[in-house]
């Protein structure tokens, strides 16, 4: 491309060489370029993002400071401000309106850490300036309020024109609704199934979440009855499957990722989670010990064709801090603790946008 005078239609010429990596499409088409203006021998706009926890953000800005630099002459002053808008493809529910992505994390069995993922995703997807809620779906063994540090709270319920709705209390800029909000500390919830499904939809339907770029949906262990109110109740944008590297723990979350992916379910698989893939010494933070076996979540994801989205280290820091009710302050965590979860955070969202994304284009594509 030949080197332009300085103006606005140059400009756009310039960033219509850029394109997103993973949406496969240039930056200018995409509508992410806003608020262009040039001021002297300055260029000036928003470079809108399509999540927060962007993980190409810095690429994305250097790449479109070099086109202008490269196809401009003169080389302008490039001053680009980052923004975010989340996009959903849930344009018309009538169900969790305010909600864009709603996305469940679920495993095969008990113990394999699917809470402490969940719990973390929130708090890290709300770190990286997305809005998010915490729905804690697990009815019979509700962990969150006590790994947030809020066990005790009761949440606040207000009129919205005429009726009770239940405000979800807020931490660490993650708006939480647990069944642990409700009841008593010693309180056993000894209820049958369709009383089960019953609970699960008051959460949803008469909680007054805010607006929200995405729910993490904490699902009790296995499949069953709780799975299929939820995605019969509103609909998912996908699930996350966690799992340990053991097999004893991959045939369960086999059956789980098989579940989501019946006829009649039809939930977007976004990936695999393998949770306590090693432990890295406190002392020694170079070296890596495999506990657990090594490899059982890239297998399953081999096995399914979805990506394996992060391996989060056995982490005595991290227990600690979720039996102490101090998991909503992840800051004093190891390095290496933080690194997984806010690279998990970033990956989760930016298969959400190119899911998002995908699916625009195939409507596009139909309706055409």
């Amino acid at each position: 491309m030949e080197k332009l005078p300085l103006s606005i239609n140059a400009v756009l010429k310039a960033l219509s060489y850029v394109e997103d990596p993973d949406l496969k499409k240039d930056v200018v088409s995409l509508n992410m370029i806003r608020d262009l203006k040039i001021e002297g021998h300055q260029v000036f706009f928003r470079l809108v993002l399509t999540t927060p926890a962007c993980p190409l953000k810095e690429v994305l800005v250097r790449a479109c400071e070099n086109a202008i630099r490269q196809f401009i002459i003169g080389s302008p002053e490039v001053h680009i401000s980052v923004d975010a808008q989340v996009t959903t493809r849930h344009t018309d529910r009538l169900i969790l309106p305010s909600v864009k992505n709603i996305i469940a994390v679920a495993s095969g069995k008990g113990g394999v850490g699917k809470s402490t993922i969940a719990v973390n995703l929130a708090l890290f997807l709300a770190r990286e300036g997305a809005a998010t809620g915490l729905l804690d779906a697990d009815i019979h063994g509700p962990s969150v309020p006590v790994m947030l540090g809020i066990k005790g709270v009761r949440p606040e319920v207000v009129d919205i024109e005429g009726k009770p709705k239940i405000v979800p209390v807020e931490i660490a800029g993650v708006k939480v609704m647990s069944i642990g909000l409700l009841i008593e500390d010693a309180q056993a919830v000894v209820w049958r199934g369709p009383m089960v499904s019953s609970a699960l939809k008051q959460f949803v339907s008469d909680c007054q979440w805010s607006e929200l770029d995405y729910l993490i949906v904490d699902l009790p262990p296995g499949t069953g009855d709780i799975h299929l109110t939820l995605v019969q109740t509103v609909p998912l944008s996908g699930v996350i499957i966690v799992t340990t590297p053991q097999e004893v723990a991959l045939a369960d979350a086999r059956k789980a990722t098989a579940m989501f992916r019946m006829k009649p379910i039809n939930v977007p698989v976004l990936g695999i989670v393998e949770n306590m893939s090693y432990f890295v010494p406190p002392d020694m933070p170079d070296r890596r010990y495999p506990i657990f076996g090594e490899g059982g979540g890239q297998r399953l994801a081999d096995e399914f064709g979805v990506p394996l989205l992060g391996q989060i280290p056995l982490s005595p820091a991290l227990r600690e801090k979720e039996d102490q009710g101090t998991t909503a302050n992840p800051l004093d965590l190891p390095e290496v603790i933080q690194t997984a979860f806010c690279a998990l955070a970033r990956e989760v969202a930016r298969q959400i946008a190119v899911q998002n994304a995908t699916f625009e284009r195939s409507e596009v594509s139909v309706g055409a």
